[in-house]
């Protein structure tokens, strides 16, 4: 089993390391953490070093996840999920095997699908995505680049989703209608229209 490095180390990580045990395609080698942090493993795998050790583990490691979470900003996956491209990383799709992914949907790289998700015929989901737990990505939805689907949202057919955007838990998202990039969209909100780039919806006027 090849092994894999995580880098963040909070509760999106034990989520992202319960996927992983799962999926068991990979074996979880250690975790990549802030300086400040003064734990020594998670779930019992072991804090191994810190952002700015990542070119070292890259002449060491070949696989690499973005275990961060992402709420208020993306900003600082993104600037992870280029470094450790421009270090040689793979930062392969981790999916859960209590996910469903149809064979005509698309799933970029260093994205988890994460438990109970669905990704419909025609979906195609970009690079360094959360899918979180009980997401449904419908046929033909297009989500960009470095966003999170957080957990129960829905994202009905012919959607598309810019980059970088973050869809609150248990909102749901109108067909054939566009999210901007950098879009916040808060939690239980149904998204009736469009939504600009560089937007926070709440669905209040």
């Amino acid at each position: 089993m090849d092994e894999i490095i995580l880098v963040g180390g909070g509760g999106h990580c034990a989520s992202c390391i319960d996927v992983i045990e799962q999926e068991a395609k990979f074996q979880v080698a250690g975790i990549v953490d802030m300086p400040d942090k003064h734990s020594t493993t998670l779930l019992g795998y072991p804090i191994i070093g810190k952002d700015e050790d990542l070119p070292k583990l890259t002449e060491n490691y070949r696989y690499f996840l973005i275990t961060l979470g992402q709420i208020k900003s993306p900003q600082r996956r993104i600037a992870l999920f280029e470094e450790l491209l421009q270090l040689g990383a793979q930062l392969p799709t981790i999916i859960s095997p209590r996910a469903y992914i149809s064979r005509h949907a698309t799933v970029g790289a260093g994205t988890v699908v994460m438990h109970n998700s669905l990704i419909n015929a025609g979906a195609i989901v970009g690079c360094n995505c959360i899918i979180n737990s009980c997401a449904l990505i419908e046929h033909d939805a297009k989500v960009g680049d470095h966003c999170h689907i957080s957990t129960g949202s829905i994202i009905n057919g012919g959607t598309q989703i810019a980059e970088c955007t973050f869809i609150g838990s248990g909102s749901v998202v109108r067909d054939n209608i566009r999210i901007g990039s950098n879009a916040l969209i808060g939690g239980g909100v149904s998204v009736m229209v469009a939504v600009p780039d560089n937007s926070l919806y709440t669905g209040k006027k």
